[in-house]
């Protein structure tokens, strides 16, 4: 499903998710090293000896940074545990207790707890140090003069490697107070010989930085070869350098890469469904401080760059005064035109940001049949139309819509098929994305993209509009599965897409697309498809 981060505050009580694949292991994603978090946890807790339950107040470290400590723990999860990267981030001080007590269990001690400040910075730590994961990988590797060593190494160290490498190279921290704090972390929480070993690796790393001699790969060399080098420098996995190189060419490629490896922003969706305006939100906005900018695109939405975690403190998104929605993901909605009275079928709705966008557009009159075959998202959607205010014109349907649409007489003049994708027009927001993705994934998805389409034309009505959406930039997953089906389908047509977004977003075929580069959004696309009379 296309990502949305709308539900971010009922998800942040989700059950976990599968583990995610290790750069460094491809059989077993959730082992790193041959050990796994569990198991580092359990070597800490045995290097302290047995620690009674009433003592568990009493270990804490207040020497320690907090925000490396929860930085390095965090990564550790994602890595090796499968955790969501952007979620994880999200959740700010909701989940402060558990998250010291993550700590606690995987390093043995609880730091202070983290402020402001310290929140911010583990934000924007732990998503530049998955960001660029192979570019600090390589730096690791000059260092150590060794592969075997860094193949070897202990996942909890090479976080902090990677944590100490980051803030010196991309965040421009005092370099030494870098090196004391990511050394007396590995020496706390590992042995005094791991805090010695990141002793040596970043102060080398701060001389070749002042010197202006950091071992960046040179483009030299066949298509191949330089593939490898561009991925290494913009930190990416070598497939996509090369299938955007192929697509978009070189130049653009290295575009979408720097904008990846950027800061995200957030827009926000005021809900209309429960009455709040845009210049409502904006009021809020002003009493919270939080700098924002109008969508010039959609009048419902405002761009914030900064203030998430005031946004969710005030309890704005658990409150439904407004959703996080990318405008991207706004525009697929307008491009199916939800009017008061529709009857919409959502095919793959879960978890729902648009689902509840198209709900708040039909004023409290039609309805919207939810599809999906995730029950317990499909159970957060509910939970969260209901907050919304627009649970009323939702129905969800727990199915396989391969088999609904087969099975059932439901049918719609309006039908939505956001289909699941590789994501990768999100991977500026979804940071892990990147490193989970292969091209035998994009394979299985195009194959079950065409089933959906397949499946989703049976509920159209004669008359009546199909669109078909995804949080993708590659051909392969838009255009081609559009024109697979056209070929399959000459009952439906294409309605062009300039009658409902504006025409910077519409291609010369008619199709909507969201170029991150171009327009500063996630990358996204839909196609308008008519069915014949």
């Amino acid at each position: 499903m296309a990502h949305a981060l709308s539900l971010v505050v009922a998800l942040s009580t989700r059950s976990p998710q599968p583990p995610s694949p290790s750069s460094r292991s491809s059989s077993r994603p959730s082992k790193l090293g041959g050990r796994n978090l569990r198991s580092n946890a359990s070597d800490a807790a045995r290097r302290r000896g047995p620690v009674s339950p009433s003592h568990k107040t009493q270990k804490l470290n207040s020497e320690v940074s907090p925000h490396r400590a929860v930085s390095a723990v965090r990564l550790m999860r994602i890595e090796l545990g499968g955790a969501f990267a952007d979620l994880l981030n999200e959740r700010g001080k909701g989940s402060g207790e558990n998250e010291m007590g993550y700590v606690e269990r995987t390093l043995g001690f609880r730091t202070r707890e983290l402020d402001d400040r310290d929140l911010r910075l583990v934000t924007d730590v732990v998503g530049g140090t998955i960001r660029w994961r192979r570019f600090l990988d390589h730096l690791i590797v000059s260092l150590c003069h060794d592969q075997s060593t860094f193949r070897h190494m202990e996942p909890l160290l090479l976080q902090i490697l990677r944590i100490g490498m980051y803030e010196i190279v991309k965040l421009d921290m005092p370099p030494y107070a870098v090196v004391d704090e990511n050394v007396r972390l590995a020496k706390v929480a590992l042995r005094p010989g791991a805090g010695n070993m990141v002793n040596g690796i970043l102060r080398k790393l701060v001389q070749l930085k002042e010197s202006d001699a950091l071992p960046l790969p040179k483009l030299e060399g066949d298509d191949r070869a330089q593939a490898r080098a561009l991925a290494t420098l913009y930190s990416h996995p070598v497939w996509m350098v090369r299938r955007w190189t192929k697509y978009f060419g070189r130049e653009e490629a290295i575009k979408l890469m720097v904008w990846n490896n950027s800061e995200p922003s957030y827009s926000l969706r005021a809900n209309t469904g429960k009455g709040v305006t845009r210049a409502d939100l904006v009021k809020h906005l002003d009493m919270l401080e939080v700098p924002y900018e109008l969508s010039l695109n959609m009048e419902d939405f405002v761009r914030i760059k900064t203030g998430m975690q005031i946004i969710i403190r005030a309890g704005l998104l658990k409150e439904g005064t407004c959703a996080v929605q990318d405008e991207s993901a706004g525009l697929v909605v307008s491009l199916l035109d939800p009017q008061p009275s529709d009857c919409i079928i959502d095919c793959c709705a879960a978890p729902g940001g648009k689902t509840l966008y198209m709900a708040s557009c039909l004023s409290g009159q039609g309805m919207i049949s939810a599809i999906d075959v995730n029950r317990g998202r499909l159970r957060i959607l509910q939970e969260t139309a209901k907050v919304h205010q627009v649970d009323g014109v939702i129905t969800t349907v727990h199915a396989d819509l391969r088999d609904f649409a087969g099975n059932n007489p439901l049918k719609a003049n309006k039908v939505l098929l956001d289909a699941p994708c590789s994501g990768l027009g999100v991977l500026s927001k979804r940071a892990d994305l990147r490193w989970n993705k292969n091209l035998e994934d994009l394979e299985e998805l195009k194959e079950l993209q065409n089933e959906l389409l397949d499946a989703a034309s049976r509920l159209v009505k004669p008359g009546g509009v199909l669109v078909y959406s995804t949080c993708s930039i590659d051909p392969e997953e838009n255009e081609e599965r559009v024109t697979a089906f056209l070929l399959r389908h000459p009952e439906f047509c294409i309605d062009p897409a300039d009658k409902y977004v504006p025409g910077e977003f519409v291609t010369e075929r008619g199709f909507y697309f969201s170029n991150p580069v171009k327009h500063s959004l996630d990358g996204a696309f839909a196609a308008r498809l008519l069915r014949a009379l």
